[in-house]
């Protein structure tokens, strides 16, 4: 059945836009809706740029973050480990980030927002994010003004206002037309209230894995263990020909170092250890069926967990979506640059669909959250770094991670660990949780009152 809006030549926005997706039946009842508020253009309200137009110059040695489109998630960030000169920062004040700016994303997935607190800065950003920055002598707090982005009210006037044919855009000049809803202070402090209390249960989740991890390294003895740097080594042609590898990388003393360590503890060759899963499913044997779909971009590699997916027909995926995930697998990106993009998959998220890009660990002697810290530090990350091989898309082949010493930890420092990556886990959830309350309560102001 058609989907068609009939629109007066008078309302037609200035004449400025006449494509038809512009005026889609829910955007006008959500305009509609919005307008039977206390609203205020967003202009009045705040300060709003973009960040850094020039290319970014990136220093690893830097302590100062750079925010891109990639980091706003759903009212929080994505982990942040670029980091710009702090020659350019200096240069780039308009930019320079403050606490309680608001960044939204306006390239890629288009409207993501979330607000920046005293433990991301000094931080920059680059061109692809708009800046909010909140008068001074506002009422309206970051949090309800971030939620209300993220929420349909928000985010349809991002999708809506976003140009362009080959990449989408949302311009700055079209972010100071969003119009927004002035809440009762009330109002206003429950969403606070909320938006506070999931950042704290994100504070515990992060501390959770971080003492999982900590606790899997103490075990290994591999806390603070750092690798010899040198700027040669030596072998023999034996081990040339049996790797069939003569790159330099390849044979870093620190990978040597690591793996003899790992030796002295129980281990055995992952292929005795792990279930390396084929990648054998074809979607287009269930052709009209939905599928959720996940790739590298889904996984939240801060305390691996998988954070989001597409929705796909069997007959419209892509190439690349051949694996079917279970509960309890680890799944690993086997491509360089990517390598930290490691998850645990959740009984939720059973038969969802994922990318050839990943490998699909399962194990009967590991537990899965033991494995996915394993998967998540050195140990594994090393060595899947010394195996990257190719030229065009660097990554590692299947057969090249077979004899890689993988730690047998004892059950009881397994279930030690597991404990504190499920407690990690579940406060996770429950702070997504209380962010979509606050959402909700956004909503539910503008839908009451109109």
């Amino acid at each position: 059945m058609a989907v068609y809006s009939i629109i007066k030549k008078s309302q037609l926005e200035g004449a400025k836009r006449l494509d038809a997706e512009y005026y889609q039946p829910e955007y006008l009842l959500l305009n509609e809706k919005l307008k039977k508020q206390s609203v205020k253009l967003l202009d009045e309200l705040a300060f709003i740029t973009d960040g850094i137009h020039a290319s970014i110059d990136y220093d690893a040695d830097s302590n100062i973050r750079c925010f891109s489109a990639q980091a706003p998630k759903n009212n929080y960030f994505e982990s942040v480990e670029q980091f710009i000169s702090e020659k350019q920062h200096t240069a780039n004040k308009r930019t320079a980030l403050k606490a309680g700016d608001i960044l939204l994303s306006s390239v890629g997935t288009i409207g993501n927002a979330a607000v920046i607190d005293d433990s991301m800065l000094p931080a920059n950003a680059d061109r692809h994010v708009g800046l909010i920055r909140l008068h001074g002598n506002q009422v309206i707090s970051p949090y309800f003004l971030s939620t209300f982005l993220n929420s349909k009210y928000g985010r349809f006037q991002s999708v809506r206002e976003s140009t362009g044919n080959v990449q989408l855009n949302l311009f700055i000049d079209k972010i100071k037309t969003f119009i927004v809803p002035y809440p009762k202070v009330a109002q206003m402090q429950e969403v606070d209230k909320l938006a506070a209390n999931a950042f704290q249960e994100r504070e515990k989740s992060e501390k959770f894995y971080f003492q999982a991890e900590n606790l899997l390294l103490e075990e290994l003895v591999l806390k603070d263990f750092e690798g010899e740097q040198s700027l040669f080594s030596s072998v023999n042609f034996s081990e040339l020909k049996e790797t069939k590898r003569m790159d330099a990388e390849y044979f870093q003393p620190k990978y040597e170092k690591l793996e003899s360590r790992i030796r002295k503890y129980e281990s055995r060759h992952l292929e005795k250890v792990l279930e390396n899963v084929s990648a054998k499913f074809n979607p287009l044997t269930q052709s009209d069926k939905l599928f959720k779909y996940v790739e590298l971009s889904n996984i939240n590699a801060l305390i691996g967990i998988i954070d989001g997916f597409s929705e796909v027909l069997g007959k419209e995926a892509p190439s690349r979506a051949k694996r079917v995930l279970k509960e309890g697998d680890v799944i690993v990106s086997s491509v360089e640059g990517s390598l930290g993009k490691v998850a645990l998959v959740h009984k939720e998220q059973k038969d969802f669909l994922a990318s050839t890009g990943f490998f699909q660990f399962r194990s009967n002697e590991i537990l899965p959250e033991v494995l996915l810290v394993l998967a998540k530090s050195i140990v594994f990350q090393w060595q899947l770094e010394k195996r990257c091989a190719g030229t065009i898309l660097t990554s590692v082949p299947k057969e090249s991670i077979k004899d890689m010493p993988i730690p047998i930890l004892p059950k009881q420092t397994q279930q030690k660990i597991a404990e504190l990556v499920r407690k990690s886990h579940e406060s996770r959830k429950k702070a997504k949780e209380l962010l979509e309350e606050a959402k909700r309560k956004v909503e539910q102001m503008i839908e009451n009152a109109s």
